[in-house]
């Protein structure tokens, strides 16, 4: 099985974002740490998700059984229910749930930000990566 964990992170709601994006699995770990542009925090989380989704898919993980972890309640309910209230978000839940649509194994975890701290960690220092760029 492999384990993603996902997390967004903003400096500002809205303001500079970061995704971070935790996978382990078959005996190794990766870390993506991807700066974003200026958006919430929610916006964030769903961006994190998306990236993850495509890592994988791109890793040919599809094929494994794929349990993602966030500790975004909004990300997590938005997946199980297929449904967001708020509209600026649909967008991005529709994108997720294509590309989730392509796992042959599928699951989406809510866990407590204690048991996400890798992931958190991973995209604050996105947001810090772009602004020591925008500082050079």
């Amino acid at each position: 099985m492999i384990e993603v964990y996902i997390d967004g992170a903003s400096a500002g709601n809205p303001g500079p974002s970061g995704a971070g994006i935790f996978i382990k699995g078959n005996g190794t770990t990766e870390k993506y740490s991807l700066p974003l542009g200026n958006m919430s925090n929610h916006e964030a989380e769903f961006h994190a998700f998306i990236e993850a989704l495509d890592i994988c898919l791109k890793k040919g993980y599809a094929q494994s059984i794929v349990s993602f972890r966030t500790d975004s309640e909004l990300v997590n309910m938005s997946v199980e229910r297929e449904f967001t209230k708020n509209k600026s978000y649909a967008p991005l839940l529709e994108k997720a749930l294509q590309l989730a649509k392509e796992f042959e194994l599928f699951f989406m975890k809510w866990i407590p930000s204690a048991e996400n701290k890798v992931a958190d960690e991973l995209a604050r220092l996105a947001i810090q990566k772009k602004h020591d760029k925008e500082r050079d």
